[in-house]
Protein backbone atom coordinates (compact mmCIF):
# COMPACT_ATOMS: atom_id res chain seq x y z
CA UNK A 1 0.00 0.00 0.00
CA UNK A 2 1.28 3.83 -1.15
CA UNK A 3 -0.21 6.83 -0.26
CA UNK A 4 0.07 9.17 -2.57
CA UNK A 5 -1.04 13.11 -2.02
CA UNK A 6 -3.24 13.48 -4.32
CA UNK A 7 -6.81 15.78 -4.46
CA UNK A 8 -10.49 13.84 -5.37
CA UNK A 9 -13.66 15.14 -6.02
CA UNK A 10 -15.23 14.30 -2.54
CA UNK A 11 -11.83 14.00 -0.61
CA UNK A 12 -9.24 16.67 -0.17
CA UNK A 13 -6.73 14.09 2.00
CA UNK A 14 -4.45 11.38 0.37
CA UNK A 15 -4.93 9.02 -1.45
CA UNK A 16 -4.78 4.95 -0.51
CA UNK A 17 -3.09 3.69 -3.75
CA UNK A 18 -3.23 -0.64 -3.83
CA UNK A 19 -0.81 -1.88 -6.33
CA UNK A 20 -3.44 -5.41 -6.03
CA UNK A 21 -7.32 -5.91 -6.38
CA UNK A 22 -8.95 -4.17 -3.59
CA UNK A 23 -11.97 -4.88 -2.15
CA UNK A 24 -14.71 -2.30 -0.60
CA UNK A 25 -16.80 -3.40 2.30
CA UNK A 26 -19.97 -2.02 2.67
CA UNK A 27 -22.39 -3.24 5.84
CA UNK A 28 -25.25 -4.63 3.93
CA UNK A 29 -24.87 -8.75 2.83
CA UNK A 30 -21.51 -10.12 2.62
CA UNK A 31 -20.71 -13.60 2.56
CA UNK A 32 -17.63 -14.23 5.70
CA UNK A 33 -15.89 -17.30 3.25
CA UNK A 34 -15.77 -14.93 0.16
CA UNK A 35 -14.00 -12.44 2.44
CA UNK A 36 -11.70 -15.21 3.87
CA UNK A 37 -11.08 -16.10 0.18
CA UNK A 38 -10.53 -12.20 -0.74
CA UNK A 39 -7.99 -12.19 1.55
CA UNK A 40 -6.22 -15.46 1.06
CA UNK A 41 -5.92 -14.66 -2.70
CA UNK A 42 -4.33 -11.08 -1.70
CA UNK A 43 -6.98 -8.62 -2.07
CA UNK A 44 -6.58 -5.78 -0.11
CA UNK A 45 -9.93 -4.84 2.02
CA UNK A 46 -11.25 -1.57 3.12
CA UNK A 47 -14.42 -1.19 5.56
CA UNK A 48 -16.83 1.41 4.35
CA UNK A 49 -17.71 2.47 7.68
CA UNK A 50 -19.29 -0.49 9.39
CA UNK A 51 -18.21 -2.80 6.65
CA UNK A 52 -14.96 -2.80 8.62
CA UNK A 53 -16.70 -4.72 11.35
CA UNK A 54 -17.79 -6.89 8.73
CA UNK A 55 -14.35 -7.82 7.68
CA UNK A 56 -13.71 -7.85 11.72
CA UNK A 57 -17.05 -10.90 12.11
CA UNK A 58 -14.83 -12.56 9.48
CA UNK A 59 -11.79 -12.62 11.73
CA UNK A 60 -9.70 -10.42 9.48
CA UNK A 61 -8.62 -7.15 10.08
CA UNK A 62 -9.21 -4.85 6.72
CA UNK A 63 -6.38 -2.74 5.76
CA UNK A 64 -8.14 0.70 5.84
CA UNK A 65 -11.61 1.91 7.23
CA UNK A 66 -12.94 5.04 5.45
CA UNK A 67 -16.09 6.87 6.22
CA UNK A 68 -17.97 9.54 8.65
CA UNK A 69 -18.01 6.33 11.20
CA UNK A 70 -21.44 6.50 12.80
CA UNK A 71 -21.79 3.09 12.30
CA UNK A 72 -18.37 1.16 13.14
CA UNK A 73 -18.12 0.01 16.37
CA UNK A 74 -15.36 0.73 18.75
CA UNK A 75 -13.73 3.02 16.68
CA UNK A 76 -10.65 3.55 19.14
CA UNK A 77 -10.03 0.05 18.67
CA UNK A 78 -9.61 -0.35 15.28
CA UNK A 79 -7.55 2.77 15.15
CA UNK A 80 -4.95 0.38 17.03
CA UNK A 81 -4.88 -2.12 14.56
CA UNK A 82 -5.33 -0.17 10.94
CA UNK A 83 -5.43 2.88 9.26
CA UNK A 84 -8.59 4.22 9.64
CA UNK A 85 -10.35 8.20 7.84
CA UNK A 86 -12.49 9.50 9.09
CA UNK A 87 -14.66 11.94 6.44
CA UNK A 88 -17.59 13.38 8.60
CA UNK A 89 -19.23 15.18 5.46
CA UNK A 90 -22.66 14.19 4.89
CA UNK A 91 -22.85 14.98 1.89
CA UNK A 92 -21.17 11.68 -0.33
CA UNK A 93 -22.33 8.19 1.22
CA UNK A 94 -19.43 5.96 2.92
CA UNK A 95 -19.27 4.28 -0.42
CA UNK A 96 -18.23 7.24 -2.20
CA UNK A 97 -16.06 8.45 0.29
CA UNK A 98 -14.34 4.85 0.24
CA UNK A 99 -13.73 5.40 -4.14
CA UNK A 100 -12.65 9.00 -3.82
CA UNK A 101 -10.10 8.22 -1.06
CA UNK A 102 -8.95 5.45 -2.79
CA UNK A 103 -7.13 3.63 -6.43
CA UNK A 104 -7.02 0.31 -6.74
CA UNK A 105 -6.33 -1.32 -10.54
CA UNK A 106 -10.03 -3.30 -9.59
CA UNK A 107 -12.27 -2.43 -7.10
CA UNK A 108 -14.61 -5.04 -5.66
CA UNK A 109 -17.81 -3.72 -3.66
CA UNK A 110 -19.13 -6.53 -1.28
CA UNK A 111 -22.13 -5.60 1.12
CA UNK A 112 -22.99 -2.87 -0.96
CA UNK A 113 -26.97 -4.81 -1.87
CA UNK A 114 -29.46 -6.10 0.81
CA UNK A 115 -30.61 -5.44 3.91
CA UNK A 116 -31.65 -1.69 2.73
CA UNK A 117 -32.93 -0.87 -0.92
CA UNK A 118 -31.94 3.08 -0.74
CA UNK A 119 -28.12 1.99 -0.23
CA UNK A 120 -28.50 -0.43 -3.09
CA UNK A 121 -29.60 2.38 -5.28
CA UNK A 122 -27.03 4.72 -3.96
CA UNK A 123 -23.87 2.15 -4.67
CA UNK A 124 -25.51 2.23 -8.22
CA UNK A 125 -25.31 5.79 -8.65
CA UNK A 126 -21.84 5.74 -6.68
CA UNK A 127 -20.80 3.08 -9.65
CA UNK A 128 -22.09 5.53 -12.47
CA UNK A 129 -20.39 8.22 -11.17
CA UNK A 130 -17.07 6.36 -10.64
CA UNK A 131 -16.79 3.92 -13.52
CA UNK A 132 -15.06 6.04 -15.99
CA UNK A 133 -12.14 6.11 -14.08
CA UNK A 134 -11.89 2.87 -12.56
CA UNK A 135 -12.79 -0.95 -12.77
CA UNK A 136 -15.35 -1.73 -10.42
CA UNK A 137 -17.22 -5.13 -9.80
CA UNK A 138 -20.62 -5.26 -7.31
CA UNK A 139 -20.91 -8.72 -6.45
CA UNK A 140 -23.89 -10.05 -4.30
CA UNK A 141 -24.91 -13.30 -3.25
CA UNK A 142 -25.87 -14.37 -6.87
CA UNK A 143 -24.05 -12.18 -9.47
CA UNK A 144 -21.35 -10.26 -10.41
CA UNK A 145 -21.72 -6.75 -11.99
CA UNK A 146 -19.06 -5.59 -13.80
CA UNK A 147 -19.52 -1.32 -14.30
CA UNK A 148 -18.25 -0.81 -18.23
CA UNK A 149 -17.10 1.88 -19.83
CA UNK A 150 -17.05 1.25 -24.08
CA UNK A 151 -17.33 -2.27 -25.81
CA UNK A 152 -16.06 -5.69 -24.03
CA UNK A 153 -15.29 -8.71 -25.61
CA UNK A 154 -15.59 -12.07 -23.29
CA UNK A 155 -16.55 -15.91 -23.61
CA UNK A 156 -19.78 -17.09 -21.79
CA UNK A 157 -20.86 -20.75 -22.30
CA UNK A 158 -23.77 -22.07 -24.24
CA UNK A 159 -26.87 -21.05 -22.51
CA UNK A 160 -25.09 -18.73 -19.90
CA UNK A 161 -27.12 -15.61 -18.36
CA UNK A 162 -25.34 -12.75 -19.81
CA UNK A 163 -27.50 -9.58 -18.41
CA UNK A 164 -26.87 -6.31 -19.39
CA UNK A 165 -28.17 -3.33 -17.55
CA UNK A 166 -28.21 0.36 -18.28
CA UNK A 167 -27.60 2.42 -15.76
CA UNK A 168 -29.45 5.78 -17.63
CA UNK A 169 -30.11 5.45 -21.55
CA UNK A 170 -27.54 3.81 -23.81
CA UNK A 171 -27.73 2.62 -27.37
CA UNK A 172 -25.49 -0.31 -28.59
CA UNK A 173 -24.15 -0.45 -31.66
CA UNK A 174 -23.60 -4.11 -32.13
CA UNK A 175 -23.43 -7.52 -30.57
CA UNK A 176 -21.85 -10.83 -31.18
CA UNK A 177 -22.34 -14.30 -29.18
CA UNK A 178 -25.98 -13.78 -27.28
CA UNK A 179 -29.20 -14.94 -28.49
CA UNK A 180 -30.77 -11.90 -28.49
CA UNK A 181 -28.75 -9.48 -30.58
CA UNK A 182 -28.21 -5.80 -28.85
CA UNK A 183 -27.90 -4.35 -32.60
CA UNK A 184 -29.14 -0.78 -32.63
CA UNK A 185 -31.09 -0.99 -29.78
CA UNK A 186 -31.59 1.72 -26.74
CA UNK A 187 -31.87 0.48 -23.33
CA UNK A 188 -33.01 2.48 -20.88
CA UNK A 189 -33.93 2.44 -17.29
CA UNK A 190 -38.00 2.13 -17.53
CA UNK A 191 -37.62 1.03 -20.84
CA UNK A 192 -36.19 -1.89 -23.16
CA UNK A 193 -33.96 -3.30 -20.47
CA UNK A 194 -31.21 -6.61 -21.33
CA UNK A 195 -31.86 -8.94 -18.76
CA UNK A 196 -31.49 -12.27 -18.84
CA UNK A 197 -29.98 -12.59 -22.58
CA UNK A 198 -28.00 -15.88 -22.48
CA UNK A 199 -24.51 -16.96 -24.39
CA UNK A 200 -24.31 -18.79 -27.75
CA UNK A 201 -21.15 -20.70 -26.68
CA UNK A 202 -17.93 -18.44 -27.31
CA UNK A 203 -17.21 -15.34 -28.16
CA UNK A 204 -19.33 -12.53 -27.15
CA UNK A 205 -18.84 -8.73 -28.03
CA UNK A 206 -20.84 -6.14 -27.00
CA UNK A 207 -20.32 -2.08 -28.22
CA UNK A 208 -22.39 0.72 -27.19
CA UNK A 209 -21.79 3.58 -29.71
CA UNK A 210 -20.34 5.64 -26.78
CA UNK A 211 -18.39 5.33 -23.49
CA UNK A 212 -21.87 5.66 -21.22
CA UNK A 213 -21.29 3.31 -18.35
CA UNK A 214 -23.28 0.12 -18.34
CA UNK A 215 -23.67 -3.10 -16.15
CA UNK A 216 -22.37 -6.27 -17.24
CA UNK A 217 -23.99 -9.11 -15.01
CA UNK A 218 -22.93 -12.26 -14.94
CA UNK A 219 -23.24 -15.60 -12.38
CA UNK A 220 -21.42 -14.93 -9.10
CA UNK A 221 -18.73 -18.03 -10.65
CA UNK A 222 -17.38 -15.54 -12.93
CA UNK A 223 -16.19 -13.53 -10.80
CA UNK A 224 -12.31 -14.66 -10.74
CA UNK A 225 -12.30 -14.63 -14.33
CA UNK A 226 -13.33 -10.59 -13.88
CA UNK A 227 -10.77 -9.87 -11.63
CA UNK A 228 -7.66 -12.05 -13.85
CA UNK A 229 -9.01 -9.84 -16.76
CA UNK A 230 -8.67 -6.25 -15.10
CA UNK A 231 -5.77 -6.83 -12.91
Amino acid sequence: MTVQETSSRHFDGPTISFDRPMAIVGGGVVDPALLRELAERGVALVGADGGGDAIGAAGLVPDLIVGDLDSLHDRAGWETRTRVIHIPEQVTTDFQKALSSTRAPVTLALGMTGRRFDHTLAALSAVLQFAPGRRILIVDEVDVALAVVGAISFSAGIGERVSIHPLVPIRFARSTGLLYPLDGLLLEPGGLLGTSNEGLGGRVEIAPIDDTPWLLILGKDRLWDLVAAGA
